[in-house]
């Protein structure tokens, strides 16, 4: 792999492509060249190719790529194969339903415990993942060495928490508590928001304007 500073557009394009050739996989297609990829995603053949050169070269000049061989090397740029390990902090329903219904170990996460004040909930398994007392994070965490840690927690303790994860050592925090964090040291940790609200709210200005996106279109880079 090429060591060059990547833009974060073409990081933001990747799953992207990585859905769609792994969808092609499990429908058995064994080929695709850079045009029609780029006609089912709306980009076009060039991009495509632009993008995926900063990364290797993977296709072949009349033969386009092979599906199995793309996705398996997305999949390896995105970092799937490298065994990272997750917990989730904030084991109420949302925690709950991540936890039984989102497929972590799909995508190369391996959740590995849960923390949450609730003692109905301390003590027990939700699909096999242990669930600790919060008051134990900052060891448990500096013991373990999770990655990533999945933020659920309510909004009023959110900045505090995700301080106390990068204190221990935590590198990515996926956050879904729909507010800004505010943390002491940003810089030693990776953060990605999540904000259900944000795509509904689109689609509530589509119905008011009475609007059809295309559903092929690129998305914005600004």
């Amino acid at each position: 792999m090429r060591k060059e500073k990547i833009s974060s557009a073409v990081i933001r394009r990747l799953p992207r492509y990585y859905r769609f050739v792994d969808n092609l996989y499990y429908d058995g297609v064994t080929r695709i060249s850079s045009q029609a990829l780029g006609k089912a995603l709306g980009f076009t053949a060039s991009q495509i190719r632009q993008d995926l050169s900063r990364f290797g070269e993977f296709g072949q000049q009349g033969y386009g790529y092979s599906v199995e061989k793309l996705r398996n090397e997305i999949a390896g740029i995105l970092g799937m194969y490298r065994g990272h390990k997750c917990i989730i902090v904030g084991a109420g329903n949302l925690g709950r339903a991540l936890i039984r219904n989102f497929t972590f170990d799909k995508y190369g996460f391996t959740l590995v415990a849960a923390f949450d004040l609730d003692p109905e909930v301390l003590g027990t398994e939700i699909q096999g993942v242990p669930v600790y007392h919060v008051g134990e994070l900052e060891e448990w965490v500096t013991r373990i060495r999770p990655d990533v840690a999945v933020l659920t927690t309510p909004r009023s303790v959110a900045s505090r928490t995700a301080n106390r994860l990068v204190a221990a050592g935590v590198q990515g925090i996926w956050n879904f508590t729909n507010i800004e964090l505010k943390l002491d040291h940003p810089e030693k940790v990776v953060v990605e928001n999540v904000h259900f609200a944000d795509s509904l709210l689109s689609l509530s200005y589509y119905i008011a304007e009475d609007e059809r996106p295309d559903p092929r279109a690129p998305e914005d880079k600004d």
